[in-house]
């Protein structure tokens, strides 16, 4: 039952990634702004009608339709470690796609994550 829940779980945690990666692309197209009130309604409508944003929400609300559907068939003891999966492909996206650093010391704590992930897969 796990391994053919494993699809399931990684469709929701890929879902997720991706959402991160379009909120960051929505937020640097808007730029760096402090959230008072004098800027609220104005940075509230330039958010909400990204279409980065929307489009990084809508990845949220799917992926959490396939996160039930794995937690209504595997142990939450076993699913919720595999969110971790979404650290690795964020970073390794955000260094493809915006450039940012994949330092050493970050490459290290990956490969400890991915570790970690077959442990518990394997259980």
């Amino acid at each position: 039952m796990m391994a053919r829940s494993l699809p399931l779980i990684f469709t929701g945690v890929f879902l997720n990634a991706i959402a991160q990666l379009a909120l960051k692309q929505g937020m640097r197209q808007i730029g760096e702004f402090q959230f008072t009130p004098a800027v609220l309604w104005d940075m509230s409508w330039r958010i909400g009608t990204n279409p980065y944003v929307i489009f990084g929400l809508s990845c949220y609300v799917v992926s959490v339709v396939f996160w039930l559907l794995a937690l209504s068939r595997v142990d939450v003891g076993f699913a919720y470690p595999m969110l971790s999966v979404g650290y690795i492909v964020t970073a390794v996206a955000a260094y493809y796609v915006f450039g940012e650093p994949l330092t050493t010391i970050r490459v290290a704590g990956i490969a400890v994550i991915m570790v970690g992930v077959f442990m518990i897969s394997r259980t």
